[in-house]
C-alpha cells in the first residue's frame, strides 16, 4: 500500500509478532527497524494506552499497532466514536485530531488480500 510509519508496535505474543514482521518484510531497512514489541498490546489494550503510545509523536505521525481482538476493535471504536468490528487480520485506519478521531478505513482480510494481488475464487468488481 506504500504507506510509511513513524512507529510500528506489536504485541509480544507470537502470532501478532509474526504478523507485524510480515507487514514490514517488504519495507526499506530503516522502516523495518521501527518495529518494536509493546507489552500492553498483549491483552486488554485500551484507547488510553494507544494515546500513551503516541505520546511525544508529531500530530501527523503514523503509528501501526498490531495486536489482538477484541481489543483493537474496541480501541478503534473508542477513538473514532463509532462501533467497529475489526476482523482478525483486518485493518482499521483512525485519524486523530485535537482529541477526537475519525475512522477513515476499515478493511477485512479478504479485501486486503485483493489489494495485495487477489485471492483465488474471490470475484473482483462483481465478476
Amino acid at each position: 500500500m506504500q504507506v510509511g510509519f513513524d512507529a510500528v508496535l506489536c504485541s509480544p505474543k507470537v502470532r501478532a509478532r509474526r504478523t507485524a514482521e510480515l507487514a514490514v518484510e517488504g519495507w526499506a531497512p530503516q522502516q523495518r527497524e521501527l518495529l518494536a514489541v509493546h507489552a500492553p498490546l498483549a491483552g486488554d489494550f485500551s484507547a488510553a494506552q494507544a494515546l500513551d503510545a503516541m505520546a511525544g509523536m508529531d500530530a501527523d505521525a503514523r503509528l501501526l499497532l498490531v495486536g489482538h481482538e477484541p481489543d483493537l476493535s474496541r480501541v478503534a471504536g473508542e477513538l473514532s466514536g463509532g462501533r467497529v468490528e475489526l476482523k482478525k487480520g483486518g485493518l482499521a485506519v483512525v485519524r486523530l485530531h485535537a482529541g477526537s478521531g475519525e475512522l477513515l478505513v476499515l478493511l477485512r482480510p479478504v479485501e486486503l488480500a485483493l489489494i495485495a494481488g487477489g485471492v483465488a475464487g474471490v470475484p473482483i468488481h462483481g465478476d
